[in-house]
C-alpha cells in the first residue's frame, strides 16, 4: 500500500497534529488524484492545527485549505494527469483532508486550473489570501470608490492585507495601511502603501460618526478595529469585511449607512462560485506584480508548520508562508 506524508490532526487527549507517513485508502472520496507540490499557511490552518479554534468537523484531519499541485490520477474529463491546478476553499482542510500532504484527493468541481504566468509555488504565495484579496478588490470596483479618496487596509501586515495593499496599489489607488506592527512601515511601503496608521487609531472608541476619509477598505481583522472603520468611511463608500482576528462581534451604529450611505460587503472565498473563482484568478495572475508577490511569501518545510501555526495566530507571521511538499 502506497504512503505519503502528511500533517494529520487527532482530536484525542491531548489535541495532537503530528507529520506521519499515510495510507493512500485514508484518502476520502474524490475524482481526483493530486501530487500536491505546495500549500501555504492560513490564520484559518493555524487555528486547526493547534486546536484553538473549532475549524475541523471531523477527525483524523489533514489541514491546509490551500494546495497546489499536479494531477495524478482523474475519473474526471475535465482535468488529465500532469495538469498543474489550485484548489482553496470548498470546506478542504475542515471537512475534507487537505493541503499539507504530499497527496490529496479532492472532487473535480473544487479545482481550478494553474493560470498562464503563474508557477505553483507563486499560487501559493496566492493562495486563499491573494484569491479574498481579489474578491474584496473587485467587491470594491463593483460599488464603484471614488478613486480620489484613499483607501483604507486593516491587517495590512498579513498575508490578505499584503496582497490587498499590492493589488490596490496596482490599480493606482492611494493605499492606507493600519496595522499593530509599525516595524513593517518599510515592508508595506514597498507593496505600494502610502501611509501607515497605528491599528490603535481605529480601536479605540470613536464617534457615531468621524471626519469623511475613506472611498473604501479592505478590512480582514473585524472586531472593534471595523467598528473604527465604517464612521470614517465617506458617503457612498463600501467596506470589504473579511476576517476576525480582532473579533466576531461587532459594536456599531446605524449612521454610516442611513446617513452616508455606506456599503458594508460581506466576503466569503470559501463557497465562492466557480466563474467567479476563474475571474479572480486570471485577474491575479495578470495584475499581481510577481516582485511583489515574493516580497510577501516565505517558504518553508512541513515540518515547521506546527511551530508556525502558533506564531500566525499570535500575529508574528509577516506576509504568506508556503509550504513546500515536492
Amino acid at each position: 500500500m502506497q504512503t505519503f506524508k502528511a500533517l494529520v490532526v487527532e482530536s484525542g487527549d491531548p489535541y495532537t497534529a503530528q507529520i506521519r507517513q499515510a495510507r493512500l485508502d485514508e484518502l476520502p472520496p474524490g475524482e481526483v488524484l493530486v501530487r500536491v507540490a505546495y500549500s501555504s499557511l492560513n490564520y484559518k490552518d493555524g487555528l486547526a492545527i493547534t486546536g484553538a479554534g473549532k475549524v475541523i468537523r471531523n477527525f483524523p484531519m489533514v489541514p491546509g485549505i490551500d494546495l497546489a499541485g499536479t494531477v495524478l490520477e482523474s475519473a474526471s474529463p475535465e482535468y488529465k494527469p500532469g495538469d498543474p491546478v489550485i484548489l482553496t476553499g470548498w470546506g478542504v482542510g475542515e471537512r475534507h483532508w487537505g493541503g499539507l500532504s504530499e497527496l490529496a484527493r479532492v472532487r473535480a468541481e473544487w479545482l481550478v486550473p494553474l493560470p498562464e504566468g503563474l508557477t505553483l509555488q507563486q499560487a501559493m504565495g496566492i493562495g486563499t489570501a491573494g484569491f479574498t484579496a481579489m474578491l474584496a478588490v473587485m467587491a470594491l470596483e463593483a460599488h464603484s470608490i471614488d478613486p480620489a479618496r484613499e483607501v483604507l487596509v486593516t491587517g495590512a501586515a498579513g498575508g490578505v492585507g499584503s496582497l490587498a495593499v499590492a493589488l490596490l496599489a496596482q490599480r493606482g489607488y492611494r493605499v492606507v495601511a493600519s496595522t499593530g506592527r509599525v516595524q513593517e512601515e518599510a515592508y508595506l511601503k514597498s507593496l505600494g502603501a502610502h501611509e501607515i496608521l497605528d491599528r490603535a487609531v481605529l480601536g479605540a472608541p470613536c464617534k457615531p460618526l468621524e471626519s469623511e476619509r475613506f472611498a473604501g477598505a479592505v478590512d480582514t481583522v473585524g472586531g472593534a478595529v471595523l467598528a473604527g472603520v465604517l464612521p470614517r468611511v465617506a458617503y457612498g463608500g463600501s467596506v470589504a469585511a473579511c476576517g476576525n482576528a480582532g473579533g466576531a462581534k461587532l459594536e456599531t451604529t446605524v449612521f454610516p449607512f442611513i446617513l452616508r450611505g455606506v456599503n458594508l460587503l460581506g466576503i466569503d472565498s470559501v463557497m465562492c462560485p466557480k466563474e467567479k473563482r476563474l475571474l479572480a484568478w486570471q485577474r491575479l495572475a495578470r495584475e499581481l506584480p510577481k516582485p511583489l508577490l515574493e516580497a510577501t511569501l516565505q517558504t518553508v518545510s512541513l515540518e515547521e508548520v506546527p511551530a508556525l501555526a502558533q506564531a500566525i495566530l499570535q500575529g508574528r507571521v509577516r506576509g504568506r508562508v508556503v509550504v513546500k511538499l515536492d
